[in-house]
């Protein structure tokens, strides 16, 4: 019954194994402070949540909803774009709301996929990226994840290699789980790269509004002027709204490529529940007073985890936007491999982080941190994983050779 054609396509769940571990801790009576999902622990705004109150019940919204996106949904979409990007959207024509990106990006790797099409996939990336086209029947060839110059000769070796010609490019900034910031610059060249070799461009911007600069906000692909001639993009109320659990996203661009999203999910997919819709409507034309609290809890959160992992000896890169840190593990922890150094922080410092490996191979040497919990919590974990590090020496002598510090 385990040999189902899809099923066996799918590498193992690496999050099962730290998930498992975790389960049995907080069994056993132990505190895990978990930053390793990124499942954001704030409040939606409450006047997103009286419109979802207030129009639950009303006559004809239970009923199906439309696939798509009901019109003042998509119409507000458009407005947050042009707003935020400069960017004009036809909301009938190049606005698609989704079942979160998650569910958007999966159902566009059927709709543009044919058995054996090759696609480029940042290594390492957010699963469903490369997930999303093996369940479709693709092929996925590794690209790097970091925005920067020699981005593109790597890209450009994948394209000679790869038989047949890749049919899609995957990017991801602000990116989860690295935090890498894309420029527009970097973009400018993006587009021209996918039009020079005729590859649909797909980027995942679910963390657009997650950043610590506030001079300057990571664009949107479709900024670059002919972009929506090969680009769709994914956002997400997930982060922005704090809406995780709602699963509400969208799809916006390239008419071609929204009209085959939309074609597939007519068949899998009513939409969401009406009253939902008019509730994200609600959040993305109402006041962005939220959004400004969000981004500071998360700012707060970010520099304490950096203090006080600081202090552990364990120096955490900066992220300039996402809810994650993308941190190395510390070197005499290296040769465990992500997912084992992760089981060890479970059991000895009762720390959940998210290994590296489960977002490709290339992630093997370190952990993603999430800052979803609050500033004390994350003191705390830095506290418990100091008295582990301070330890590691006498209890792990026959499971790892450590290396002395000097």
């Amino acid at each position: 019954m385990t040999d189902f054609h899809r099923i066996k396509r799918l590498p193992p769940y690496v999050f099962e194994q730290v998930n498992r571990i975790k389960a049995a801790a907080r069994a056993n009576g132990a505190d895990i402070i978990d930053l390793g999902m990124g499942n954001p622990d704030l409040d939606a705004p409450r006047h997103v949540i009286e419109k979802l109150v207030e129009t639950a019940g009303k006559p004809r919204t239970d009923r199906y909803s439309a696939s798509k996106g009901i019109a003042g949904l998509r119409r507000a979409q458009a407005h947050y774009y042009q707003r935020r990007f400069g960017v004009s959207l036809n909301p009938d024509t190049q606005v698609v709301a989704t079942l979160g990106s998650k569910e958007g990006f999966a159902n566009m790797a059927q709709a543009i996929t044919a058995p054996g099409d090759v696609v480029l996939v940042p290594n390492p990336s957010y699963p469903i990226h490369a997930f999303g086209f093996l369940m479709a029947g693709g092929v996925v060839r590794s690209v790097p994840a970091e925005p920067t110059p020699a981005f593109f000769p790597a890209a450009e070796r994948a394209m000679q290699h790869s038989i047949p010609k890749p049919v899609a490019m995957v990017v991801c900034y602000p990116s989860n789980p690295t935090a890498y910031v894309a420029s527009l610059d970097f973009y400018r060249d993006l587009v021209a790269f996918a039009k020079k070799h005729e590859l649909i461009l797909l980027s995942d911007l679910a963390y657009a509004e997650v950043y610590f600069d506030d001079h300057n906000p990571p664009p949107s692909v479709l900024q670059v002027p002919g972009a929506i001639d090969v680009a769709v993009e994914f956002t997400s109320l997930s982060k922005t709204f704090s809406m995780a659990g709602w699963r509400m996203g969208f799809a916006v661009g390239n008419e071609r490529l929204l009209a085959a999203l939309t074609r597939v999910k007519s068949y899998l997919d009513y939409g969401a529940f009406t009253p939902i819709q008019v509730a994200a409507t609600a959040a993305l034309n109402g006041p962005e007073d939220c959004i400004h609290e969000m981004r500071a809890t998360y700012r707060r959160r970010r520099d304490a985890m950096v203090d006080a992992f600081q202090k552990t000896g364990w120096d955490i890169p900066v992220p300039s936007a996402s809810m994650f840190a993308w941190v190395p593990i510390p070197e005499r922890f290296r040769g465990l491999g992500s997912l084992e150094f992760s089981k060890l922080l479970v059991e000895k410092a009762d720390v959940a982080v998210a290994p590296g490996i489960g977002f490709g191979e290339h992630g093997d040497d370190y952990v993603r941190i999430a800052l979803v919990e609050n500033e004390q919590r994350i003191r705390q974990a830095a506290r418990n994983i100091r008295r582990f590090f301070d330890n590691a020496d006498r209890t792990l002598h026959n499971i790892v050779p450590m290396q002395k510090v000097g």
